[in-house]
């Protein structure tokens, strides 16, 4: 992150008191030091129906048994997923690159994480309701944004439950570092490659995604 960015809270005060409102009688919230969390143990069910009763301007995921709130994006946040968007069509037009992606993940699919692109053959979500199973996808996306849970989410949760789930690719554009990651080979609930690249060289998304990006223009969005 550039010298001077401020990370942020995981959430605003204002958005912690209107999901708490929201919340089941049994889910029971607290915020502390800019963070949300359960006073009690949370089931994936509590989980959904929490959820299901969030304002809209707050996005929930369910990792390690645990609730996160993940980050708003901002303007290059994106301009970065349209990016990738036009990259993805214009390679692979039998696949869609589906934004704000609720998927079934970690081991047993009890995780619930909400990507910020899932790409998967056209039609691939037809009839599905907000958690699809991960089945079909190819590759999981995030792009990280400036708050203070993104190095745990991103880095180290996230690659454990899309391998668990067992999604061929998991493609981290990390604007911290200015780096591209690409996660691929799934078995036994990791990635066995892993590889780092810095924007501005070409890199190539293994089978089954098969598509080249060339990241030149990710530096216009470097913060």
């Amino acid at each position: 992150m550039t010298p001077g960015t401020a990370e942020r809270p995981q959430m605003p005060v204002e958005d912690f008191e209107d999901l708490a409102a929201a919340a089941p009688e049994h889910v029971r919230l607290e915020f502390v030091d800019g963070r949300v969390r359960t006073k009690d143990p949370l089931s994936v069910e509590d989980f959904e129906e929490l959820e299901s009763r969030a304002p809209e301007t707050v996005r929930l995921e369910y990792i390690n048994g645990k609730l996160e709130v993940k980050a708003m994006p901002d303007g290059n946040h994106r301009e970065i997923f349209m990016w990738l968007l036009r990259q993805c069509l214009l390679q692979r037009p039998d696949l869609n690159l589906v934004p704000e992606s609720g998927v079934k993940a970690e081991a047993y699919r009890k995780g619930r994480a909400r990507t910020d692109g899932t790409l998967a053959p056209v039609g691939r979500f037809r009839g599905d309701g907000e958690w699809s199973d991960p089945d079909g996808s190819l590759m999981a996306v995030e792009i990280t944004s400036h708050d203070r849970d993104t190095n745990k989410r991103d880095r180290i949760d996230k690659p454990v439950g899309y391998a668990e789930a067992v999604i061929p690719v998991y493609l981290l554009i990390d604007r911290d570092d200015n780096t591209v990651v690409v996660h691929s080979e799934p078995k036994d609930g990791r990635y066995q490659q892993s590889s780092s690249h810095p924007w501005g060289v070409t890199v190539e998304l293994p089978p089954p995604v098969g598509i080249t990006l060339d990241t030149e223009t990710l530096k216009d969005y470097a913060d």
